[in-house]
């Protein structure tokens, strides 16, 4: 695949958001330009059939975001990606019906730097159209604002390898480390669990995720990182040296058991307009940890975590967010540092030393009861 066009440069966008819109099926490139089109801000230059034509009309129309189906004849859709991004990076929203049933087809596309996912319409659902028309709207315009980077590096693996069986009982947790992110966070909390060892204090995450998607995800932090991954069940005790993800559409908190942590799943209503959501976590993390929790807001749209970040540092924890630099949506992390959330604002390969950091200084201390 040669060189297409220039790459994006996102101060450009002083007009509309211009869309190509790339799909093997005719009616639904009809759809979606139909919807696209009802936002002012929004215009759709063209439509491709299948990747290669993509190629042509992205060199002709240089578009500032790109709808992309997976499956495409001649080319399927990660393979276009994976060129895209190593050639002319630009922001991609994948649209596919696998994306609804094919969670780790997404997660791959994730990987390899599309800003974000929706499933298909479903034309059988008509009552849920204009709520699905208002969220690629808002996936759209989010991705033009967001930073997206050329793929020429091979994806980071933990410096402290694979994660081993338990060969005995692992001690409970004193101290937490709490993770939220949103739009680009799958990506962020790799690397970040990729650079905590193998005796990390227990590591609790609230993802933007629905729920097909989170044992997947869950299942490949586990093979990525030293530490435990799993999904968070209701109950389960927090222990060093493991993660817990939260069930997508399901609310996580932290909750005290006598002397143990353990871990909350709720079926509550949506916070900030997410389930699970990061305030939840973060929250529960300060009324129940205090100043033994080290709170993390990655990135992400929205604001969602930044009022807990805050709580968590009233109540005299350790709290951090992804500077803008490399944040893909710097919403979250952003709003949390404009209400004076974050002690410390630093880049995203950073992170994972500065938490390990603070852990130690607390270990050096002692753990104080929150």
């Amino acid at each position: 695949m040669a060189a297409i066009a220039p790459p994006f440069d996102r101060r450009e966008l002083t007009r509309r958001i211009r869309v190509l819109v790339v799909d093997d099926s005719a009616l639904a490139r009809q759809i979606l330009t139909e919807m696209l089109a009802r936002d002012p801000g929004i215009e759709v230059v063209g439509t491709a059939g299948d990747a290669h034509i993509a190629r042509e009309k992205i060199k002709q129309l240089n578009p500032d975001v790109l709808t992309l189906d997976v499956e495409m004849p001649k080319m399927d859709g990660l393979t276009f990606l994976r060129n895209l991004m190593r050639l002319r990076p630009m922001p991609v929203v994948m649209v596919s019906s696998l994306a609804e049933h094919g969670a780790e087809v997404t997660l791959d596309a994730l990987a390899l730097g599309a800003v974000d996912y929706l499933p298909k319409p479903r034309l059988d659902i008509a009552a849920k159209l204009p709520d699905y028309c208002d969220e690629l709207i808002q996936k759209v315009k989010v991705a033009a604002s967001a930073s997206v980077r050329a793929l020429d590096s091979p994806q980071r693996s933990s410096p402290y390898g694979a994660p081993r069986p338990m060969s005995g009982a692992r001690a409970a947790s004193d101290r937490l480390i709490g993770i939220g992110a949103s739009t680009g966070g799958t990506e962020a909390i790799k690397e970040v669990l990729c650079g905590l060892p193998p005796d990390s204090p227990g590591v609790l995450i609230a993802q933007h995720i629905p729920k097909a998607f989170s044992t997947p995800f869950a299942r490949r932090l586990n093979d990525s990182c030293a530490l435990q991954v799993c999904e968070a069940e209701d109950g389960q005790q927090i222990l060093a040296g493991h993660a817990y993800l939260a069930p997508g559409d399901r609310h996580l908190r932290l909750a005290r058991d006598g002397s143990r942590y353990v871990c909350r799943i709720e079926d509550g209503a949506p916070v900030n307009r997410h389930k699970p959501s990061v305030d939840v976590l973060f929250l529960s993390m300060a009324q129940n940890a205090g100043r033994n929790a080290i709170a993390l807001l990655l990135t992400g749209m929205g604001k969602d975590g930044a009022r807990g970040l805050l709580d968590i540092r009233n109540a005299g924890g350790h709290t951090l967010a992804q500077d803008e630099a490399t944040s893909v949506v710097w919403g979250m992390p952003g709003e949390a540092v404009s209400l004076g959330a974050a002690q410390h604002v630093l880049p995203l390969g950073e992170i994972a030393a500065a938490a390990c950091e603070l852990a130690a200084m607390r270990d050096a201390r002692g753990a104080r009861p929150a």
